[in-house]
């Protein structure tokens, strides 16, 4: 079927959509370049920029046909247009997507023509005149039909409807949007038999308030007996945004360049302003909070929707993989956590902070009672017990004492320039694209 990829009220391209399996099959014609998803346009100097598997199949050849450029770049598009959909290992979602008779969540994306809480790109039939403004989800309803199935209700018999930025949701816990108090939520479940993330969450913000990082704030619901965490969407009707693993499409990786360096390099030649301060600011946290999951989809940059321009790096958002998470409380006292998305180890991640002179340690005197506190609620304790709380207290302080004497012997530097200063091996998630 044939459609128009939307940015807002502007035609991008015209693409086909094959219904069988809910993949962009056809790039017929593109109208505006410049407005194409970030990562997913080539240009002459390097055709191959955004697709980094083709690279090696272009030096087969002296030169590019137009045939080839043409296939890379639809299997770009489509990449990014089938990453929009909920992934394969999203807990719960083989059953969800039996209750709701279909056999790939890429499936559901043309349920809700495509549209996202995180940006403004859709799909519009052709021959359609309808607007931006009748269906996005950031000023319009949505239903919670597809929500209810994924956190496990079945599906209703009539009225069902698709229309739901759940379709669009990424990441493998359970999770859902809702409208509460006319603002758009994102509720996040736990892994058993903890549950501990959405308290994660809540112990990450307490961190960052008092650092005065910037961040997505984060509190928890209960809900038939689970907590939840809840928090409001960052992004607005006049902003988007645009993961780091995006960005790093942007251009092959130089032979100079580690992870670090790559993702650094190309905010700067894009004209992002202050990244390395806000690196430094997320390394830091995750240090303190021992995060497993940064990885290059898990935090970002936000750039004007109408005009394209950077406004800058993301709030820190989606910290609750963290603090042992899923680690028998008896280890959590000898846990070292593997970390994400540039080192192995968070010791090793520390040495590609640039500063550490914005830490005010005294801002974090009295967090341990803090934590203590919120840990404390009677239906907290049943998933959280003394023993655990005192591990997860008795962590982050240790880490505190720690990151203080890195810092007092720490010389700040403008920034890296080269991979001399690299320790060990990039660790960065494979995220490359699989052709088929």
């Amino acid at each position: 079927m044939e459609y128009t990829l939307m940015h807002k009220n502007l035609p991008v391209a015209q693409i086909e959509i094959d219904e069988e399996t809910g993949s962009i099959s056809k790039i017929i014609e593109i109208f505006r370049e410049e407005h194409l998803p970030v990562g997913t346009v080539y240009t002459d100097s390097n055709p191959w920029s955004a697709y980094p598997s083709l690279r090696a199949a272009s030096c087969l050849s002296s030169g590019h046909t137009m045939h080839h450029e043409t296939k890379a770049q639809r299997m770009a598009l489509n990449h990014w247009w089938t990453g929009r959909s909920i992934p394969a290992s999203r807990s719960g979602i083989r059953e969800a997507l039996d209750e709701l008779g279909v056999y790939d969540t890429t499936l559901l994306l043309t349920h809700c023509m495509g549209l996202s809480l995180s940006d403004h790109y859709w799909i519009r039939p052709a021959n359609s005149d309808v607007k931006w403004e009748d269906v996005n989800f950031f000023t319009n309803d949505f239903s919670d039909d597809v929500g209810d199935v994924l956190f496990g209700a079945p599906k209703k018999q009539i009225g069902f409807d698709y229309s739901s930025p759940d379709n669009t949701s990424d990441g493998n816990l359970k999770k859902r949007w809702k409208i509460i108090g006319g603002k758009r939520c994102l509720l996040k479940d736990g892994i058993k038999p903890y549950r501990q993330q959405p308290f994660n969450e809540l112990i990450a913000t307490k961190i960052m308030e008092r650092l005065g990082i910037a961040h997505v704030p984060y509190t928890v619901i209960w809900e038939d007996g689970k907590p939840y965490s809840v928090c409001e969407d960052f992004v607005t009707t006049d902003t988007e945004l645009v993961s780091a693993w995006r960005m790093t499409q942007l251009r092959p990786k130089a032979n100079h360049e580690n992870t670090y360096l790559h993702f650094v390099n190309i905010c700067k030649e894009s004209g992002v302003p202050d990244v390395t301060a806000a690196l430094d600011r997320m390394l830091v946290l995750d240090y303190l909070i021992a995060n497993e999951d940064r990885h290059l989809n898990n935090f970002g940059l936000l750039r004007s929707v109408d005009t394209l321009e950077w406004i800058g790096f993301a709030p820190i958002f989606d910290s609750g993989t963290s603090l042992g998470h899923n680690t028998a409380t008896a280890q959590l006292g000898s846990y070292d956590a593997v970390c994400k998305p540039f080192k192995k180890t968070h010791g090793e991640q520390l040495k590609l902070v640039s500063d550490y002179s914005w830490i005010d340690f005294a801002k974090l005197d009295g967090i341990e009672d803090e934590i203590r506190e919120l840990l404390s609620d009677e239906r907290a304790q049943e998933l959280i017990d003394e023993e655990r709380k005192n591990a997860i207290i008795t962590g982050i302080t240790n880490r505190i004492h720690q990151l203080h004497g890195i810092a007092m012997t720490h010389t700040p530097r403008p920034d890296f320039s080269s991979q001399e200063n690299d320790v060990e091996e990039d660790v960065a998630e494979d995220y490359g694209m699989k052709f088929e």
